[in-house]
This record gives C-alpha cells, structure tokens and sequence, in this order.
C-alpha cells in the first residue's frame, strides 16, 4: 500500500470513527468536496500537507495524531 492509499483509509476510518460522511467532514474542515473526493478515490496523488492539516482541525485532532497510525509507521520500515 503506498502513502497516499494510507492517508485515503486514515481519513475514511476517522470520518467513520466521528460518525460523519466526507461531506460533513468537508464543511469543518472548509475543503472544497471535490479535493477530499480526489484523495479517497485516488485521483489526487499528491495531497499538500496544508490540505491534510485541514482536514485535521475538521477532525479535531493534530497532525501528529493524524500520522500516528500503525500503518504510517510499517510504511517507514
């Protein structure tokens, strides 16, 4: 699995760990539909960090949280 599929599942398990849809996570977090749209269907390769940081502040958590999953750190291995 490659980074970007990683962060793909992180934000589907988040929104589903919140009990929110990737619309409601798109107005927290003021990100347009269509980017969190490109992320989980993988037609967005290169996500920027300060797009990642939003969807955080929508999730209410930091970006340390958000990169702190297991599967981060067996991609780094």
């Amino acid at each position: 699995m490659n980074t970007y599929e990683i962060i793909a599942k992180r934000i589907c398990r988040l929104c589903g760990e919140r009990g929110i849809t990737p619309n409601q996570l798109s107005a927290a977090a003021a990100v347009p539909k269509s980017t969190i749209k490109g992320i989980l269907n993988g037609e967005s390769r290169n996500p920027d960090i300060a797009t990642i940081k939003k969807l955080c502040d929508g999730f209410g958590i930091t970006l340390g949280e958000f990169f702190s999953d297991p599967e981060f750190e067996q991609k780094t291995k």
